[in-house]
């Protein structure tokens, strides 16, 4: 006997999970969305701190015809603004304004490696090809938002007649499915020029994800108030709709045969349909299967064992500073989402070969080595730098400034500091790096202005976000998937060995950003309603 029963209950109060709920909930399912923290958003979230409002996670949004079509569907009114991008390699910075600023991007590569030239020439006739195939993926609004029986005019005059185009083109990314470092060997001679390009991303990501930056840089959007807004106006409509949240709570338990979750009080929920919207493993790993056949269990024990036996995908380091300069001082450098290499050298094996060597031998290292290599690590890569408010001038107080700073990192390099005793030690260690290389390249006037300083590890990220390994995009791409992950399958990434039971949010699909979160979460919802119905 269960303590209460809904129609659905919902686990991961994401953006997936925040989709799903509003969905159900307004088509009148008594619904549960249960969340471990005592916020939403997972890593969609703000926060503030001495009048300074900080985004946790992401730093802008792509709409990627999923985003606003949501909010107009839900009848959510949200205000964005247009999230502007730079990316600078040393001394040299550059404001990306539209789809001519390509052109000043390659002169920005030919300037520092000019022998170069003509493979340049040869990357850039390639992201202008992924440009139009973007232009494709994302041309028009997905229909999973749209009621195809009433919107004649959308059926007829843009899904249809894009379907071709659609199809055509995904021929097209599928031929680019290769890990980009690969295929960036095949056409850039110049190791660090290939850094320039790469290194920033995660490790082994198809290259046709990795290309496809410069068509998401003319996208991004940001909601006024933060990128936190976009989880708070779904939680509100969620609520009006009749939905119920609970925060704070910890499913500790879910017994599949009895359609039952316990919580870390040990109250019991039943429900007749479950969408995990939280971290595959964790599910995997406290599901029960007493009560089901033989067979859902073997398919289920299959299923688990691939998702057990995978990583997570990079995780970050992120360091968050109040500054006591105004923002004029900032904005006279670049745009408020900022993309920076402060040496054009490249890392080269530095966060690959020489890393794993470092976590390999750990036990036979001394603190100073780790050390040295950090301190090559933070003044050799590409730092993603958010100011909100440039974009936002609410978002900060009159005369100050605050900076977001971050780089992706091994998740399993925090777990040995941690182990070895002296991870607030690394911690420190990693922020003053970080602020010793800003302030000796593109910002020396962070020189004796900063008020304070803090960051979240991978270590917190699995704390707070509760995804393995700190992961912030899903499966890690060194090994095959153990989930849907082309987009013409995407209607399949929700469903599990249970039929009950659906699976939504970045590890239902990989790489999984904002747009694909929301998507899968409307697609759970959608299989319930259909079977509901």
């Amino acid at each position: 006997m269960s303590d209460f029963n809904y129609d659905v209950i919902i686990v991961g109060a994401g953006m997936a999970g925040l989709t799903a709920a509003a969905y159900l909930s307004r088509a009148r399912k008594k619904v549960l969305l249960i969340e471990k923290n005592k916020e939403c958003g997972g890593l969609v979230s703000t926060f503030e701190k001495d009048g300074f409002y900080f985004d946790a996670g992401v730093r802008a949004l792509e709409d990627a015809g999923i985003i606003k079509p949501m909010l107009k569907d839900l009848g959510i009114n949200l205000e964005f603004i247009k999230s502007h991008v730079s990316v600078g390699i040393e001394n040299e910075i550059l404001n990306i304004e539209d789809s001519n600023s390509l052109e000043k991007y390659r002169d920005l590569l030919v300037k520092f490696y000019p022998e170069n030239k003509k493979e340049i020439d040869n990357l850039i006739k390639i992201i202008k090809k992924v440009m139009k195939y973007m232009e494709v993926l994302y041309g028009i609004q997905n229909p999973a938002f749209k009621n195809l029986k009433e919107d004649k005019q959308y059926l007829f005059k843009e899904l249809l007649p894009w379907l071709p185009k659609f199809i055509f083109t995904v021929g097209k990314i599928n031929k680019m499915n290769i890990p980009v470092e690969y295929y960036l060997e095949k056409i850039i001679s110049n190791p660090s020029l290939r850094d320039i390009i790469d290194q920033h991303f995660f490790k082994n990501v198809p290259a046709f994800f990795a290309l496809s930056y410069f068509s998401l840089y003319l996208d991004y959007i940001y909601p006024k108030g933060g990128v936190g807004k976009l989880p708070e106006v779904l939680m509100n409509k969620m609520t009006e709709f009749g939905g119920e949240l609970k925060l704070e709570t910890k499913v500790i338990e879910v017994i599949i045969g009895d359609s039952v979750l316990v919580d870390q009080n040990l109250k019991s929920y039943r429900y007749d349909y479950l969408i995990w919207a939280a971290d595959l493993k964790t599910f995997y790993k406290i599901a029960k299967t007493e009560g089901l056949n033989k067979k859902s269990i073997k398919k289920f024990e299959n299923i688990k064992r691939k998702i057990i036996e995978n990583r997570g995908g990079d995780s970050v380091f992120t360091l968050f500073l109040e500054v006591d300069e105004p923002l004029e001082s900032f904005k006279r450098i670049s745009n408020g989402h900022f993309f920076y290499t402060p040496l054009k050298q490249g890392m080269g094996e530095t966060h690959r070969k020489e890393l794993k060597e470092i976590i390999n031998n750990w036990e036979n290292l001394e603190r100073k080595e780790v050390i040295k290599w950090l301190d090559k690590f933070t003044k050799l890569n590409t730092y993603e730098i958010s100011i909100p408010g440039i974009k936002d001038s609410d978002l900060v107080p009159d005369g100050k400034t605050g900076l977001i700073i971050s780089f992706l990192i091994e998740y399993e390099l925090f777990k040995k500091v941690q182990k070895s005793g002296w991870y607030n030690d690394f911690v420190t260690e990693i922020e003053n790096h970080i602020i010793e290389v800003m302030t000796n390249s593109i910002y020396p006037i962070l020189k004796d202005r900063i008020i304070k300083k803090f960051s979240f590890t991978p270590i917190s990220i699995e704390n707070r976000v509760g995804t393995s390994e700190g992961a912030i995009t899903g499966w890690s791409f060194e090994k095959a998937l153990p989930v849907v992950n082309k987009i013409q399958s995407s209607n399949k990434s929700v469903l599990t060995p249970i039929p009950n039971i659906f699976q939504a949010g970045q590890w239902a699909y990989s790489p999984a950003g904002v747009p694909m979160s929301i998507l899968t979460g409307k697609l759970a919802a959608d299989k319930i309603l259909k079977k509901k119905n």
